[in-house]
């Protein structure tokens, strides 16, 4: 009889382990599958009378944070060449990704954001053009300032920034140190690819946030408010020059992780 008994409580003890088991699996189970996945991926495009050694301060901010960073060399020959050189990047992405574009970066990354390692896209004092606008369309939209130093194309179709106004008219709230290097290490802009339009917004698909540079001359900020404004993007503004992820980096990387936080959630 005893070992009947013992026998029974043997059994119901393996049978409610065998249950409590169950039971924390599907929970285990359940939390895995709704649980966000982590954006860490970010991809940064430089814009016009710049390179990919601008976003050095940014990449320094976001690393420290965990992000991996991979900054794009845009060869600036047309739109369509500075979509491709920024899918090649993406390609190489492990799982979804944050593309941040600065002003003519914004038309690259509006282009180039369809790609499917894209979460969600930034746009810092960027171009936000839509389908069939070019970028040149949004600069017209408001009178230049007495700073803005866009020189006309040379006779081999190339834009170049008037040296003499490079520091107030584009970067005006970093060193005259580190201008002057900005400037000497800029790529050939050709000027076709301002003209060239959009032919899919990515905007129109994915979640899109943006830094509007309150003291821009490069970009007049009512041309940023009108694009963003326009399209429902999310918007923080940031005093600062034309090159506000330089001289405030700590505020474009909170929108940027902001992006990636938030998007993951979705």
């Amino acid at each position: 009889m005893k070992t009947t008994t013992l026998k029974g409580q043997l059994n119901r003890l393996f049978l409610f382990a065998t249950l409590i088991f169950s039971f924390l699996f599907a929970i285990t189970t359940s939390s895995a599958q709704t649980a966000p996945t982590k954006i860490k991926n970010v991809v940064l495009v430089h814009g016009a009378f710049a390179d990919g050694s601008g976003w050095r301060n940014l990449y320094e901010v976001l690393t420290k944070k965990g992000y991996k960073v991979t900054i794009v060399q845009n060869p600036l020959t047309s739109l369509e060449d500075d979509v491709a050189a920024t899918k090649v990047v993406l390609d190489n992405q492990n799982g979804p990704t944050i593309l941040v574009g600065h002003s003519w970066g914004g038309a690259v990354i509006t282009e180039a954001g369809n790609h499917p390692n894209v979460a969600g896209l930034v746009y810092v004092a960027a171009f936000q053009p839509d389908n069939g606008e070019s970028a040149l369309q949004w600069l017209q939209t408001a009178p230049p300032a007495p700073e803005n130093g866009v020189l006309p194309p040379n006779d081999k179709g190339i834009v170049y920034y008037d040296q003499a106004k490079y520091h107030a008219g584009f970067c005006a709230d970093i060193s005259k140190e580190e201008a002057d290097f900005m400037y000497a290490s800029q790529g050939a802009f050709y000027a076709k690819g301002f003209v060239t339009p959009i032919t899919k917004a990515a905007w129109r698909d994915k979640p899109a946030y943006a830094i509007i540079a309150t003291q821009d001359k490069s970009i007049d900020p009512s041309i940023q408010r009108a694009m963003y404004k326009r399209s429902n993007t999310k918007v923080t503004e940031v005093k600062g020059s034309h090159v506000v992820f330089m001289s405030q980096p700590d505020a474009v990387a909170n929108v940027i992780i902001t992006a990636s936080k938030e998007i993951a959630k979705k």
